[in-house]
């Protein structure tokens, strides 16, 4: 499954995005208001600056405490991001999210996001992928 089907599963909802000025209890509002995990950092909400998660803040929370709150998403974004395009294979995009011990990836296009693929999003196309092929298989055996 390619990463465009996923992204067209999920609808049509764009990649919410903050700014890199935007302070870090108001990404926490806007991630727990959505209930998502993860925010993309980006100056004009199209070219990727940073990513922002739920468990930078915690971490951040956890070292300095709530000063951090304070703080811009810049000081604690990701900015060294891994990324996928709309034509790559969902179980490369899953392998490199394993690999890399994170759960969040920017989907780009001509440099500019067109989506955030979650490993939960990832795992969900390869089951159901699977799910085809088993039906698929035991449809030849059964002579179907």
């Amino acid at each position: 499954m390619l990463v465009s089907q996923i992204l067209k599963s999920k609808g049509s909802e764009g990649v919410l995005t903050v700014t890199p000025e935007t302070l870090v209890s108001e990404a926490a509002k806007i991630l727990a208001e959505k209930g998502i995990g993860t925010v993309m950092v980006s100056v004009d909400g199209e070219v990727p600056a940073g990513i922002l998660s739920e468990r930078d803040i915690v971490r951040e929370l956890a070292r300095s405490g709530s000063g951090c709150l304070k703080d811009s998403v810049e000081t604690y974004m990701t900015s060294n991001l891994v990324t996928c395009g709309r034509n790559d294979d969902a179980v490369e995009v899953l392998e490199k999210m394993t690999q890399g011990r994170f759960r969040h990836m920017p989907v780009l296009e001509d440099g500019k996001l067109v989506g955030l693929v979650s490993l939960g999003d990832a795992v969900k196309a390869r089951l159901s992928e699977l799910a085809m092929e088993k039906d698929a298989l035991q449809g030849m055996i059964m002579g179907h």
